[in-house]
């Protein structure tokens, strides 16, 4: 936003079947594969939410479902893109030709008083995969990464979750194992790239061990490492 009106960056398609009551954000590319009549509409739309926030200057990140009965605003926010997903995004300058800037660039300039009508999204297709958590446990590590990074399209392959971390799958948990990016000449192209990296990875998990409480008063631990005790246990 800037000054009251919105200059939009970058429109991204979420490609899965995000199907409720919940689900997980998994692939992000653009450019959108929406008609130019269904992109105008999104962005109408999410300039009027922002207004009616009272949002008039700054960074704004928003998420519609667009269908048949037309565009649904589900978020408005004062912030730019979440996580490491910033990395797909690059921008050029009319008055810069041949530099390529970060969005983190963009908005400090933005911050400094700079208009932002000169920044368009580079050329090229970009996208990023949040890969998701496959089951509840903990995790111990990951292997096939240097595989992932191999594939066509693929820019890096970067996971945040950390050793020994207990890993929660959604609706509970709120958190992703990693980030895969990727750039090529279409969105198509890209989302490709992002599966076939995805299926190289290969998590190792081991199970939650829990822990009860024993009729003696001594905190034991449950399966398979408990052994077998001979104690009456209860939860």
């Amino acid at each position: 936003m800037h000054e009251g009106v919105l200059h939009p960056l970058a429109l991204f398609d979420k490609p899965d079947p995000l199907d409720g009551p919940f689900f997980e954000e998994t692939l992000y590319v653009t450019p959108s594969a929406a008609s130019i009549g269904d992109q105008r509409r999104i962005t109408e739309a999410v300039g009027r939410a922002a207004e009616a926030l009272g949002l008039r200057h700054g960074p704004v990140h928003a998420e519609c479902r667009v269908n048949g009965h037309g565009v649904f605003v589900l978020e408005v926010a004062a912030r730019p893109i979440g996580g490491l997903c910033a990395r797909v995004l690059r921008f050029v300058h009319s008055a810069r030709p041949g530099r390529v800037s970060s969005l983190e660039e963009l908005l400090l300039r933005h911050a400094l008083g700079e208009r932002p009508g000169g920044w368009t999204r580079e050329p090229d297709a970009s996208g990023v995969m949040m890969i998701p958590i496959p089951a509840r446990g903990v995790y111990r590590g990951v292997s096939g990464v240097e595989r992932s990074r191999a594939v066509g399209g693929v820019e890096d392959v970067v996971m945040t979750a950390k050793s020994d971390q207990l890993l929660v799958p959604l609706p509970e948990g709120a958190s992703y194992l990693g980030f895969i990016f990727a750039h090529g000449a279409t969105a198509e192209m890209v989302a490709q790239s992002l599966r076939t990296a995805h299926a190289h990875l290969r998590f190792a998990l081991d199970p939650e061990l829990r822990v009860v409480q024993s009729l003696h008063g001594a905190v034991q631990p449950t399966g398979a490492a408990a052994g077998a005790t001979g104690q009456q246990e209860r939860t």
